[in-house]
């Protein structure tokens, strides 16, 4: 037994030192720096990704989610942008009337022959025939025109993109590289929904007539849209003021849990929530809050439980939540701010101005559950009082210096980071000096 031991022993030590030697070796055969194969699920990951990215960017810039029901069949509002001579109604949108609502062009989506012929001013930007051209090569960014054999525009329905891309302006201005992710606070998403030769829908469903829909459609103005008043039919605050918010960013969301000013929900929430309840596409959305008191329009709608057969929406979720969470906040350009007084007022960010006790870095938002009530951030209400959760959410501050038009928090009350900082020194009394506010302001520039 014991020589049988031992030979055992001198067995076991032969095979540790040959798995060893071959491990060494091998390791030895692997350049520095270089990394091993992926696992076949490394891989798939991988691939995964890609794929998830590929689709995302095309459903948030294409996909219609069969919407054009409620924007062509129902209100008709392609009738308005072709106008009378070509089918519709009116005069018709003319490139001009868009570019001037805030719509913008994809300028990848144009062939080079009509790049030339907009540089060189030869395309007519008065007439509707042009818009209708620009539709048929899909460079409208977040609109889909819908044509029939015969090339007449028979309907049209709006994306992602239509509110939460812009362009660069690279061309002309309105005209450049796609910008997804990024507020367009020059849509004026009321004027353009005014056109509409058949608004009785929306007036039945808030229980007014057509001129009383127009004008909360006209109080809007650009940048601005009301997610809420199908929910709670408020279209005005106490104040006589407009109920709509501003366009907010989609960009920087990685790691950010409540999504819009008031913290409805996710971000994958709002994204069902909006595609269902204010696009108007075919999908289901489910939300037992919305059969509330607090929402009277919607819950006599059915909001809060839709359900279509012939759903378009769900499946595409998972991809559009993750190309939205890749999508990251711009860098400020150089030369946007001064880098010596942003150094300085970083430091305050954190110290003295405790900034970072709610936004707080690098998210520049709270991990977790981001919400506040009115009082704790010194302003009303009314905002906060449309939502569930009674409370406003502690925004993302990265790539602030690319949505600055239209002003700061839900409703543009501060027109500028000074107004904002003035605010909370003074509710917080926080006692900064007009340098350290000037210093605090450059850093939050340089997000």
């Amino acid at each position: 037994m014991k020589k049988m031991s031992t030979i055992l022993g001198t067995l076991l030590i032969l095979a540790l030192t040959t798995i060893s030697y071959s491990a060494w070796s091998q390791h030895k055969k692997t350049p520095a720096g270089t990394k091993a194969a992926p696992s076949n699920f490394d891989a798939a990951i991988t691939s995964n990704s890609n794929q998830m990215i590929e689709s995302g960017r095309q459903i948030f810039r294409f996909d219609t989610f069969g919407d054009e029901a409620f924007w062509g069949d129902t209100l008709r509002l392609h009738q308005a942008i072709a106008g009378e001579k070509l089918g519709g109604v009116g005069p018709g949108v003319s490139p001009k009337t868009a570019l001037s609502v805030g719509l913008k062009v994809d300028v990848d989506a144009l062939p080079s022959s009509l790049v030339d012929q907009l540089k060189a001013g030869k395309v007519n930007l008065d007439d509707p025939a042009t818009t209708l051209a620009l539709l048929k090569l899909n460079s409208v960014v977040g609109v889909t025109g819908f044509f029939d054999a015969k090339g007449n525009l028979k309907s049209m329905g709006i994306q992602c993109s239509f509110c939460h891309s812009t362009v660069d302006n690279s061309l002309v201005p309105g005209i450049g590289h796609r910008l997804d992710g990024w507020a367009n606070r020059d849509l004026n998403v009321g004027a353009i929904v005014s056109l509409a030769p058949n608004l009785q829908p929306v007036a039945d469903l808030l229980g007014v007539d057509v001129p009383t829909v127009k004008k909360v459609l006209g109080s809007w103005g650009p940048g601005k849209y009301d997610a809420e008043l199908d929910q709670d039919g408020k279209a005005f605050r106490p104040d006589g003021k407009s109920a709509a918010t501003l366009l907010p960013a989609a960009f920087g969301l990685a790691g950010v849990n409540l999504h819009t000013y008031t913290g409805w929900g996710s971000v994958p929430y709002w994204n069902a929530y909006v595609a269902n309840n204010q696009m108007h596409g075919k999908g289901t959305f489910f939300d037992p809050r919305l059969t509330q008191e607090q929402f009277p329009v919607g819950a006599k709608a059915g909001f809060g439980y839709t359900r279509n057969s012939d759903d378009r929406i769900t499946s595409k979720l998972a991809a559009l939540h993750f190309y939205q969470l890749a999508i990251p906040a711009p860098n400020p350009p150089e030369g946007s701010y001064n880098k010596e007084e942003a150094a300085r007022g970083q430091v305050l960010f954190t110290g003295k101005a405790n900034c970072a006790s709610c936004h707080t870095p690098p998210l520049y938002t709270e991990p977790g559950w981001s919400l506040h009530s009115p009082e704790e951030i010194g302003i009303d209400d009314f905002q906060s009082s449309r939502s569930p959760d009674k409370k406003y959410r502690t925004t993302p501050l990265r790539g602030l210096w690319s949505h600055q038009k239209g002003g700061f928090y839900h409703d543009g009350r501060f027109q500028t980071l000074d107004e904002v900082i003035e605010h909370y020194d003074q509710h917080l009394k926080l006692r900064l000096s007009g340098q350290e506010k000037k210093e605090l302001a450059e850093f939050l520039k340089s997000l």
